[in-house]
């Protein structure tokens, strides 16, 4: 790390000098939230809409992000983004959604006009303008960068930044193996939680606290791969094979119980019926053939209704996952078999937070599927969630009180199982001191990824 490396990171406000120790006023205090929205906000890639939000030619949505608001629109030639403020006297020029193929965007307030591309084609009473002041580059609506993966698009306001593939890294892969451009929304849910952003993101980060958050969970887990570790996570039981088996199904239609997309009560209606299948003698063998004949027989119930199923094969051989992809700074995917949840979370004050969830589904190619246009906004504790997500959304609330309440210096996190905490907070303290983008990709690439990750070094 060069000297100005580390006169910048010295700058940075309650920064993260120990990485097992991540000091409590980062989630709370007015000041560092500002210098997240400066320094932070303005220079990452962020997922803006799910491309099925807009399908057809003249769709648009309206992104926000503390004072800044985009529409994201489809054109004939592809997804664009605008920042969404008329060149007259700023007036925001849409909200919401809708599609504005035939008028174009017409802003409210004066009447002046600008095509899906952005080009302004009209303004009222020209002649009481200066030619000077109408330069026609200088008239048209100002674009914002934007790129699409993973069935979404994502937008940046950085020309700098590097493009989106090279910052997420190795997680993309990941996901594109796993069909995730192809899923589809089945519910989308939204609150606004009485916590820090960064809190909400932490909880996802770590499975540390299944025993007593989510104990259902826990008791479930099946004991084949239970192992009792150093650590004292985790249960260790004997089992028969076949106990083995029926174990993992109960576990897995309780995640699709508590959880929603994670595990598709589709799925589970094709695992329930291998509860008698020919297994080995070994419960952890037993657990593993009955994975491999999950996977299989969830793609061929797949593919006989038409879905657009991946090789689950593949994806787990050469393409393992945690089932919990994090992508920098706010974004989720959760794969387990065909289906993911997602999560999406964006700051709104030092201390709350929207918190969106998704269910993604496949679809058998060729059916209309109606995706919803905005989401069901719920109180944080809403009964209509399910539980695993209520259980969490408990969890927040009570750990802002907490760390705001001043009686608490520093989170501790343990050096296994929340790395992933302190990879975070440390690649945010690396947006803040500006450093650059070559080291950022490069510590994103340890960043990004599921949970159960070391604290590890990024180079700063």
């Amino acid at each position: 790390m060069t000297k100005n490396a580390d006169d910048a990171l010295d700058s940075v406000l309650y920064r993260v000098r120990d990485p097992q120790l991540i000091p409590a006023k980062r989630y709370y205090d007015p000041k560092f939230f500002e210098f997240e929205k400066h320094k932070l906000w303005p220079h990452v890639w962020q997922m803006a809409c799910r491309l099925e939000e807009i399908p057809e030619v003249g769709d648009y949505v309206e992104y926000t992000i503390f004072e800044r608001t985009v529409v994201v629109v489809r054109t004939k030639t592809g997804v664009k983004a605008f920042h969404n403020v008329c060149r007259h006297r700023g007036m925001k020029l849409t909200e919401g959604w809708g599609n504005c193929k035939i008028a174009g965007f017409v802003c409210p307030f004066h009447g002046w006009r600008y095509d899906l591309d952005g080009k302004n084609t009209f303004v009222f009473g020209r002649k009481i303008f200066s030619d000077d002041i109408l330069d026609q580059a200088e008239i048209n609506l100002k674009a914002c960068r934007v790129e699409t993966w993973g069935g979404c698009a994502f937008i940046n306001f950085d020309e700098s930044t590097p493009p989106l593939r090279d910052c997420l890294g190795a997680v993309a892969e990941k996901l594109d193996v796993r069909n995730a451009e192809k899923l589809r929304s089945e519910w989308w849910y939204a609150s606004v939680v009485p916590t820090n952003w960064k809190v909400a993101v932490e909880a996802f980060l770590e499975m540390y606290h299944l025993m007593r958050t989510h104990p259902e969970v826990h008791r479930m887990t099946p004991s084949a791969f239970a192992v009792q570790d150093r650590t004292g996570i985790f249960r260790n039981r004997t089992v028969t094979s076949n106990e083995a088996v029926n174990e993992a199904i109960d576990y897995l239609a309780n995640l699709s119980e508590g959880m929603g997309g994670l595990v598709h009560r589709r799925e589970v209606a094709v695992m329930e019926k291998l509860r008698e299948m020919d297994v080995p003698d070994d419960p952890l063998e037993a657990t593993m053939a009955f994975y491999t004949r999950a996977r299989q027989d969830i793609m061929d119930a797949g593919l006989a209704r038409g879905l657009p199923m991946h090789d689950m094969h593949n994806a787990a051989e050469n393409y393992p996952s945690m089932s919990n992809e994090f992508m920098f700074p706010n974004f989720f995917l959760l794969p387990m078999f065909g289906c993911m949840a997602s999560y999406r979370i964006r700051p709104l004050t030092p201390q709350t937070c929207l918190f969106e969830i998704w269910s993604l589904i496949l679809v058998p190619e060729g059916e209309a599927h109606v995706s919803p246009k905005e989401p069901r906004m719920l109180p944080h504790d809403s009964p209509k969630y399910p539980l695993i997500v209520r259980q969490d959304y408990h969890n927040m609330p009570m750990q802002q009180r907490g760390l705001a309440s001043g009686e608490i210096e520093y989170q501790r996190i343990g050096t296994l199982h929340e790395g992933a905490i302190s990879n975070f907070e440390r690649l945010i303290d690396g947006y803040l001191a500006g450093l650059d983008s070559e080291r950022l990709v490069r510590a994103g690439a340890l960043v990004n990824g599921g949970s159960f990750q070391p604290i590890a070094d990024l180079g700063f």
